[in-house]
């Protein structure tokens, strides 16, 4: 028999919602705009440098999920309990069987996606960028671990995170909290031609914070999602796939 809910069990109130989300979007859109207008052509064959390249790429993700671990650390009870980063061997297992279903989702969606629309790949416009610009083997190797752990772990803070939790905050259900994350989630991409793959790609990841509860599920289902991309990338970065 399960013990009844008591009020220590319940997660602490915080005091941040939408608008913390909404500002870390912000940050998000704002920064990129900034560093790709500022980056510009400055190499000698008009070109731009590839460590520009790799800063502006990782750094909007990075500092909107710092913008969340920031509105919980002055508006709530920081990350760990307002964004349900509790740690558990169980909840890694759980992203680790449903990111693997989500590999094989992807897969299926990808195929149906490039013959809807007509195209063999439905390449990201991250691997766009680097496949039309080799990189230094050590920018690489930073883009495939970005791509395949770090760019993850910021989405999720983001998306999951931060969103669910303002979502949370307004007491609807956790399924509303699970569509409206998906959705936007998708559609915070700002690449409308993904948008309906990216919604398949979505769904066992936010299922993996629905069903656990915490964020760390999602988290590693994302990352094993990445893991095929981000080889993809590595290898197009090292100009060896195109």
């Amino acid at each position: 028999m399960t013990p009844p809910t008591t009020q220590a069990d319940r997660p602490l109130a915080h005091r941040w919602g939408f608008g913390a989300f909404l500002l870390a979007e912000l940050v998000f859109i704002l920064s990129a705009v900034f560093l790709s207008a500022a980056a510009g052509p400055t190499g000698d064959d008009g070109s731009i440098p590839p460590v520009v390249i790799v800063v502006v790429t990782i750094l909007p993700a990075m500092l909107a999920a710092g913008v969340a671990v920031l509105a919980t650390l002055l508006r709530g009870n920081g990350p760990v309990t307002d964004l349900r980063l509790q740690w558990s061997w169980p909840d890694v297992r759980a992203g680790l069987k449903l990111g693997a279903a989500g590999v094989v989702l992807t897969a299926v969606a990808a195929v149906i996606w490039a013959k809807t629309v007509g195209r063999l790949d439905p390449t990201s416009a991250l691997a766009s960028v680097v496949d039309t610009r080799p990189l230094p083997v050590a920018l690489a190797v930073v883009m495939f671990l970005y791509t395949w752990l770090v760019g993850p772990l910021c989405e999720e803070v983001i998306y999951r995170g931060l969103l669910w939790g303002a979502i949370e905050r307004l007491n609807w259900s956790r399924w509303a909290a699970f569509t409206l994350s998906t959705a936007i989630f998708a559609m915070g991409h700002l690449e409308p031609l993904r948008t309906s793959l990216l919604l398949v790609i979505a769904i066992p990841i936010g299922w993996a914070r629905l069903v656990t509860g915490r964020l760390p599920a999602s988290i590693v289902a994302h990352q094993i999602n990445n893991f095929i991309p981000a080889i993809g990338i590595l290898l197009m970065s090292l100009g060896v796939w195109h």
